[in-house]
């Protein structure tokens, strides 16, 4: 098993009064070399928006986007007609395909909005543009993997453009998970959103992060009540 440890406090970081994002890759202004992608994995941002702050329309092209709200609520709307409210316990996909044009924005004057998005390069390119949206029950994550995000029917997920998955768990104090790859030779970018948990012997406080591969299965212990995303995802980008 490999592992590639990123701690929080080693992430890139900026601050423009109404976001402020932490970057685990190179994104916009922040660049690392060693920091550019987790195989199929692309970008992995943590960011704060505050009550009223707002991207105005940008496009994106062959692109799976997926955000992952913790708190407040954000609103999207893109010229495909696709358009919500997210808050949390839901997810929101959308694939950029040949093109899209969106724009995303804090669904409230006053109160931030802390989410996560992630950006995974699509296993086929130029597809028609897609938006959507689903609430999940956070309950069903206790003790166990909820798959949120997967191209495999059986998952009942969120579909996505590539052979990758996203799974949540709300891991209790004490007690041990084990995460079995969908697809064989997939790598696992796990990320704490709060809370302790040790993997193969090393431990991993809130907002720490670990690529594991060349194994497909490893398993995780929680020393406190933990939060967990697993984003797997191809590692050969060709």
């Amino acid at each position: 098993m490999k592992m590639l440890i990123q701690r929080a406090g080693e992430r890139g970081s900026a601050d423009y009064g109404w976001l402020k994002p932490n970057y685990y890759f190179s994104f916009s202004h922040y660049h690392d070399p060693e920091k550019v992608h987790f195989g199929m994995l692309r970008v992995l941002n943590d960011d704060y928006i505050a009550g009223g702050g707002a991207f105005p329309p940008h496009p994106h092209d062959n692109m799976e986007i997926v955000t992952i709200p913790f708190t407040g609520a954000l609103k999207h709307k893109d010229n495909t007609g696709g358009q919500g409210v997210i808050q949390a316990g839901d997810i929101q996909i959308m694939s950029a395909g040949s093109g899209i044009t969106h724009s995303e924005a804090n669904a409230s004057a006053t109160d931030p909005v802390t989410l996560f998005q992630v950006w995974v390069f699509p296993k086929k390119r130029n597809i028609t543009p897609r938006y959507d949206q689903r609430k999940f029950d956070i309950n069903e994550r206790n003790d166990s993997w909820q798959v949120v995000v997967s191209p495999r029917e059986e998952d009942n997920a969120l579909w996505i453009n590539q052979d990758a998955r996203f799974s949540l768990t709300n891991l209790s104090s004490g007690n041990s998970l084990t995460y079995e790859n969908a697809f064989k030779g997939n790598g696992v970018y796990l990320v704490v959103i709060k809370g302790s948990v040790e993997v193969n012997g090393t431990v991993f406080n809130t907002r720490d992060a670990v690529g594991i591969s060349e194994t497909d299965s490893f398993e995780v212990k929680a020393s406190e009540d933990s939060e967990l995303l697993a984003i797997e995802v191809p590692m050969n980008l060709s």
